[in-house]
C-alpha cells in the first residue's frame, strides 16, 4: 500500500467481495457508492461538523474567538489529512488554489454587502475570517478526491481553451454584476451548449458507468446548497435576510453554485488531467 493505505485497503476488500446478483448486487453497489462519496467528502464533512459543533458548544466567554478556533482547527485537519496520507499533495495544491480564489471573492462580496461574518476574529483579512477560504477549498477537495476515487473519465469533452474562457467569464460576472447587467443566463446557456454532449464515466465497482456531466454539476450544486444551509444555521456567515433569524437559503443560490461548480471543475482540471475512457 503506497500513499492511500487506509482507504485503499478497505476499497480493495470491498471490490474483491462478490455480492452475487439481483437485489444483493444492487444493494451492495448502492452502499459502496455511498461509502466512496462519503470518503470523497471527508474534508468538507469535517468542516461542516466543525461549524455546527462550535455553534452549539463553543463557550461564549472563551479567550480564543470562535472564528479563530475554526481557522486553526481547519489547518489542523488539513495537516492531519496529509500526515496520515488521506490526501495527496496534488489535492492539497487544489485546496490552496481554492483558498486563494475563494478569499478574493469573499473580500469583494462582503464589501458589497452580499453576506457578512457576524462574529469577531483576529485571524482575518478585512472583514473576512481566514477559515472562509477553507469552505471553498472543501469544494475543490471533493472534486479532486472524487475524481481519483471513482476513476473519472470523460467523453466528448470540449476544447480545453473554451472551458478556461467560460470559467473566467463566470468568475468575472460574480464581481461585475454589481455594476453591469447580470449575464448569468447567458453563462448558463453557454455551459449547457459546451458540455451538453459530455459524459462523465465513473467506476463504482468493477465497471464504468456514465451520466451527463451537466447533471453531475447540478447534483453537486444541490449538495453544496444543502451544506450552505448548515453553514448559515451555524452562523458561520449570514445573508441579509437572515439577520433577524435563520431561514433557508434562497433556491436562486443554486444557480450561483452551478456556475461555481464549473469554475471549480476547470480549476481542478489544471491539476488533475482530463482523461478519456480506455
Amino acid at each position: 500500500m503506497a500513499r492511500h493505505s487506509r482507504f485503499e485497503a478497505v476499497r480493495l476488500r470491498l471490490e474483491q467481495f462478490d455480492p452475487g446478483s439481483g437485489w444483493r448486487l444492487w444493494l451492495y453497489e448502492f452502499l459502496l457508492f455511498g461509502f466512496k462519496q462519503a470518503w470523497a467528502c471527508l474534508f468538507g464533512g469535517l468542516m461542516l461538523a466543525l461549524l455546527l459543533a462550535t455553534h452549539l458548544f463553543y463557550p461564549n466567554d472563551a479567550v480564543l474567538h470562535r472564528y479563530d478556533f475554526i481557522t486553526l482547527a481547519a489547518i489542523a485537519i488539513q495537516g492531519a489529512m496529509l500526515l496520515f496520507r488521506l490526501e495527496t499533495l496534488s489535492e492539497a495544491k487544489v485546496i490552496l488554489i481554492f483558498h486563494v480564489v475563494g478569499t478574493v471573492m469573499e473580500l469583494f462580496k462582503t464589501a458589497a454587502g452580499s453576506w457578512i461574518y457576524p462574529e469577531a476574529a483576529l485571524l482575518r483579512i478585512g472583514d473576512v475570517p481566514l477559515f472562509s477560504g477553507f469552505m471553498y477549498a472543501s469544494v475543490g477537495s471533493y472534486i479532486a478526491r472524487v475524481s481519483r476515487i471513482f476513476d473519472f473519465r470523460y467523453s466528448n469533452y470540449p476544447a480545453r481553451w473554451t472551458t478556461y474562457l467560460l470559467a473566467a467569464a463566470i468568475y468575472v460576472n460574480f464581481f461585475a454584476h454589481h455594476w453591469l447587467p447580470d449575464v448569468r443566463y447567458v453563462l448558463f446557456t453557454a455551459t449547457l451548449a459546451l458540455f451538453w454532449r459530455t459524459r462523465i464515466h465513473f467506476r463504482n465497482w468493477r465497471e464504468h458507468r456514465w451520466m451527463p456531466l451537466v447533471v453531475g454539476f447540478f447534483l453537486v450544486a444541490l449538495f453544496i446548497w444543502g451544506a450552505e444551509n448548515i453553514g448559515t444555521f451555524a452562523r458561520a456567515w449570514t445573508y441579509p435576510g437572515q439577520r433577524d433569524g435563520w431561514e433557508l437559503v434562497s433556491l436562486s443560490k443554486l444557480g450561483s453554485w452551478f456556475l461555481l461548480m464549473l469554475i471549480s471543475f476547470v480549476l481542478v482540471s489544471l491539476v488533475n488531467p482530463i482523461r478519456t475512457p480506455d
